[in-house]
This record gives structure tokens, sequence and C-alpha cells, in this order.
């Protein structure tokens, strides 16, 4: 189940973000981009990147030069030039985004995003936390960097997230815990939407259940473009789009599932409040 290492450092960019054209871009500031009016923030292994595909196939729609730019999270400190330089310029009835699903989580981005963004919007979609954790699992399995089976992974997640987080959140070892090893800390969705309203409006955030996006991929996306104040619009397709398949048998046994569906329990109440959900999962 486990495969090579694929991803051995935190700061290891799509060759889209790392490649030298944007670091051209900002530094002529004619050629730098307006800041993007829309992101979708996450949640991680949520289908971040079906919605991504399915809001770069508007004709009013600009996407940014590479998903995941993961500004405000992980290359705050290179400044909004360089940021910008991934977005093409400002355009009347244009909108342009860009889609990195560790903002929902990272407890600093909510504050840089409103001070940086003060207009925009934000999507975010949230999976069954269940399902989420596991999927996150498997995913960060398939990088080789996840030696524990999954029932030792949670148990361990606790202490890797506390011991990584001893000098803040914004340290190499803070990322590479809260990327890789956030099982189910990821799916405690209320927690994360409170930092988020505690900078921003609730009208800006969009929250999404992703299980409606696949069930429904045409009216959450309408939805979406409402939010965005977008023309209505309908891609050729509406394919679910994943960067990773399942194999071999799964570690999500019916007692483990059980397990933390009941320590879900009382956080997807909290988030039903929150957002005046009739349900959650």
């Amino acid at each position: 189940m486990s495969a090579g290492p694929r991803r051995a450092t935190v700061d290891r960019h799509p060759p889209v973000v790392r490649g030298t054209p944007p670091w051209s871009r900002a530094a002529l500031p004619r050629r730098v981009g307006a800041l993007p009016d829309c992101q979708i923030i996450g949640g991680q292994r949520c289908g971040n990147t079906s919605r991504h595909h399915y809001l770069a196939a508007h004709p009013d729609v600009r996407a940014a030069t590479g998903k995941e730019l993961q500004f405000f999270s992980l290359h705050f400190g290179r400044g909004t030039r360089w940021y910008r330089a991934h977005f093409p310029p400002a355009a009347p009835g244009r909108r342009s985004f860009e889609a990195s699903p560790y903002y929902l989580f990272h407890p600093g981005v909510p504050a840089r995003v409103a001070a940086t963004l003060p207009e925009a919007r934000f999507v975010a979609l949230l999976r069954d936390p269940v399902e989420r954790a596991y999927s996150h699992y498997l995913h960060t399995r398939s990088y080789g960097l996840e030696p524990l089976n999954f029932a030792e992974a949670l148990a361990a997640e606790p202490g890797r997230l506390a011991g990584a987080l001893v000098d803040g959140p914004d340290t190499p070892a803070a990322h590479h815990a809260l990327r890789n090893f956030s099982y189910a800390a990821r799916g405690r969705y209320a927690e994360q939407l409170d930092r988020w309203y505690a900078h921003l409006p609730a009208d800006r955030l969009h929250v999404i259940r992703s299980e409606d996006l696949y069930a429904d991929p045409a009216g959450t996306y309408a939805g979406v473009l409402r939010f965005l104040g977008l023309a209505p619009y309908t891609p050729a397709e509406f394919a679910r789009h994943t960067r990773r398949t399942d194999s071999g048998p799964s570690q999500l046994t019916p007692a483990l599932r059980a397990d933390l569906a009941a320590g879900f329990a009382p956080h997807n109440a909290r988030l039903a409040d929150l957002l005046g959900w009739p349900r959650t999962w």
C-alpha cells in the first residue's frame, strides 16, 4: 500500500508555481495581475479539484497559473507581488480565483486573507469527516510519508500535531504535520469556520457539502455562480476529478468507522447550528 516518497519536503511546489515566469512577472510592475476575486479554501480531500475544474470552465472566470498556490499558508513572506504574478490583469465582468485547500485549516490564514482581500468571496467544501479522514490518510500514504496503519495514525495524531506546533503554526515542522497528519483535526469543521467568521462576514463564505456537489453538481455549481455574481453557465460535463485512486483492502473497519463517527458527532452538531443546516452527515 505504501509508495516510494514523492514529496520529500513541505515546500515542493507544482511546476507551474515553481517556474520562473511568475517570478519574472513579479519583477515587472506592468505585468503583475490583479488580486483574485474568489478562493476555494478547502477542506482537503473534499472535492476541491472538481470544483476548481467546474469554476475554471466558466467563460468569465480565469484561474490562477496553478492550483494550490498556498500563498497565505506557506508563502506569505514572498509578498503580494509574487501572489499577483499568478493572476491575469483585472478586466470588466471577469473574475479570477485560486484553490488552496490548506487555507481552511491553517490558523493564520483567515487574518491574512481578510487584510489582503477585503472584497473577495470564498467557497468551502465539507465532506463526511470520517470518509475525509481516511481519504486523507490514503493520500499521505501514497506519498510515502505515513508508516503507520490508519488506527495507529489516528492514535498518534494528537501527539504529532502538538509536538510540531511547539514553535507556532508556520515552521516547516508545523506545516508538515498540519498538512499530512491532521486526519481527524481537519474534520472538526466548526472550529475552522469559527476562525474564518472572526475575520469576515458570513455572507462572503459559501459552504457546500461535498456529497451535494457529487449528487447534484449542476445545482451546486449554479449556487456558486449566484454567490459569485456570475452569469448562469453549464460546463460540457461534470466529471469527478481526483488525484488518487484506492487500492487494497480498506483499513476503515466498521468498528473504527463507528468510533470516528461518535467522536465527530458533537462537532457535526456544532456545525449544523453554525450554518443553520438541518443535517450534516
